[in-house]
């Protein structure tokens, strides 16, 4: 299985080559096929112009502009709509996520998942440098999340997941322009029939660069995005479900199974399979 790896990045030159070589390092230790696109996004640093050196000695990695005007939700669509590998990871540009934890979200998918999901908020996580404000912010928004649609997931907002080709057809066509798309592609997923695999990851905030989310503008977004997902969920009736959903309604089991074995794997042990969880919608 060929994992791309979709990193938007905007005005993260000193920070970019360090995420580049520790996502490769990881991903090449494992040895996991693999391509690395950046998707610059209208940056005024010269982070493109690193991107492009980095990929001078390393064919598998790709330095691309985002067609589309700013925003980070238009540079995650712009590398989904040209990703080559049958699974596709989304994954920050300023090392917040863990490498590492990409190559467990590869074997959750390997082991039979639609979509591979961490979460910074249960047993065995590890989360440093959260600001106090954000994080209370990002709590209740959760919450809400979970409460509206009972998916058992505490973490939807957080934009590091993976999810197989087929996945991101299903989602198609996407609507968000920003960090809304963080929650519309994993709520369309979970809505339209697509399993899950939850597993623990860390997080680190930056050390380098600014941060691109304005909170101040992305409440409305949020909300809109949040809603048209679960007015569709309600009242589609099952009309964008994927196909074949009743065929796959008894995998459950396996993919509990398989998420255990991916938690053990890593040396989560027995403790923390329960976290790694599989849900069938």
């Amino acid at each position: 299985m060929k994992l791309s790896v979709v990193i938007p990045a905007r005005n993260e030159v000193d920070g970019i080559a360090t995420t580049l070589n520790s996502v490769v390092q990881a991903l090449e230790r494992e040895g996991i096929e693999y391509e690395i696109l950046v998707v610059d996004d209208s940056s005024t640093d010269g982070t493109a112009a690193a991107v492009a050196e980095i990929a001078e000695d390393n064919e598998r990695i790709y330095s691309l502009r985002s067609h589309y005007s700013k925003g980070f939700g238009l540079a995650v669509r712009a590398g989904l709509e040209r990703f080559a590998g049958d699974a596709v990871a989304i994954m920050m540009a300023d090392g917040s996520d863990d490498p590492e934890d990409l190559v467990r979200y590869y074997h959750l998918l390997e082991d039979g998942y639609d979509c591979a999901f961490g979460s910074r908020f249960v047993h065995g996580a590890e989360v440093t440098g959260y600001p106090r404000f954000k994080l209370v912010l990002n709590r209740i928004v959760n919450w809400a999340i979970r409460v509206l649609f009972q998916h058992g997931y505490n973490d939807t907002t957080n934009a590091f997941k993976a999810y197989r080709r087929e996945v991101i057809e299903t989602v198609e066509p996407l609507l968000s322009n920003h960090f809304n798309l963080t929650v519309e592609i994993p709520l369309k997923a979970i809505v339209r029939g697509h399993s899950y695999g939850i597993v623990p990851v860390a997080w680190r905030g930056r050390v380098s660069g600014r941060s691109k989310l304005a909170l101040q503008e992305m409440g409305s977004r949020y909300l809109f995005i949040v809603l048209i997902v679960f007015l569709e969920h309600h009242l589609s009736r099952g009309d964008y479900r994927r196909t074949g959903f009743a065929e796959q309604s008894r995998r459950g089991e396996l993919r509990s199974r398989a998420a255990r074995r991916a938690a053990a794997r890593d040396g989560a042990g027995e403790d923390e399979s329960a976290e790694a969880a599989a849900h069938d919608q």
